[in-house]
């Protein structure tokens, strides 16, 4: 049995087919670990999504930023639509209210043994156990009856720093920003969301959340995505996996027994111009 951990996919469907194929995946005796953005841009966000649940307990994905966007489109929750969105097939399929509900029961970060897979980062003041107790109340929130409401309120980028004291909306929205938006915070865990390039364009004041000095998760392998200018990272403790594929980049694949990386480039028709 093998693990592979899986890049962002953001509808890049063929690609996916194709990297499946080059590691021989096989759901009877294989897992899959998907880093969220599972859908949006690319041209095929609804296959993407029926794929990914079609595969059952061989697939565990955690939330990424363009899946919540989707289930706060579905509420009237997104206060715009983008352009380049490509989420409408899913709101229009038939089997619509089958996908978001399996979509809402996804985890926003998971942890097993010493990884902890998760779609953008950790603030420095938490811990792995710390983390995964406020993914709970986000995925709580996600389930229960409210959860209409909270996709009301989830949009936004306030409160930008975290604190125990916070309660309600604002808390489950810190927590969401950080797990699904963060690239670069201060030591004190003051998050920026407007820079989206590389690490050496860091805001003043502020690093990459995973260089803080201090971050108490530092000890443990940390499994991400969204950050697809920072591009395939992998350090001891480290493997950012978003290498850019809906970009023309490439869509990856981790083993994690062994480390061994699988890639193909992006499928034509699927790459998106870049802004």
């Amino acid at each position: 049995m093998a693990t592979y951990a899986i890049g962002d996919i953001q509808g890049c469907y063929d690609s996916l087919q194709r990297l499946l194929e080059r590691c021989a995946f096989d759901p009877a005796q294989d897992r899959l670990w998907l880093v969220g953005d599972l859908v949006n841009r690319g041209p095929k966000s609804l296959e993407t999504l029926r794929l990914i649940k079609s595969l059952g307990p061989a697939a565990l994905t955690v939330l990424g930023n363009h899946d919540l966007y989707l289930l706060m489109q579905s509420e009237g929750g997104a206060r715009f639509r983008a352009k380049d969105d490509t989420l409408q097939p899913i709101l229009d399929a038939p089997d619509r209210e089958e996908l978001l509900t399996w979509l809402r029961q996804q985890r926003l970060c998971h942890v097993e043994g010493d990884y902890c897979l998760v779609h953008a980062g950790l603030l420095p003041q938490w811990s792995i156990a710390r983390a995964r107790e406020l993914a709970a109340e986000v995925e709580a929130a996600l389930q229960g009856r409210d959860w209409r409401e909270f996709m009301h309120n989830l949009w936004g980028s306030d409160p930008a720093g975290w604190s125990d004291d916070l309660a309600g909306w604002p808390r489950l929205r810190a927590i969401v920003n950080a797990m699904t938006r963060m690239r670069f915070c201060t030591p004190e865990g003051i998050m920026e969301f407007h820079t989206k390039g590389e690490t050496t364009q860091a805001p003043a004041g502020h690093l990459p959340w995973f260089e803080v000095p201090g971050r108490i998760s530092a000890e443990s392998v940390l499994v991400t995505g969204h950050w697809s200018a920072l591009g395939l990272k992998l350090t001891p403790n480290l493997l950012a996996l978003d290498s850019g594929c809906l970009w023309g980049g490439h869509l990856t694949a981790l083993r994690l027994e062994d480390r061994v990386v699988f890639q193909v480039d992006c499928s034509p028709g699927e790459a998106q111009p870049l802004r």
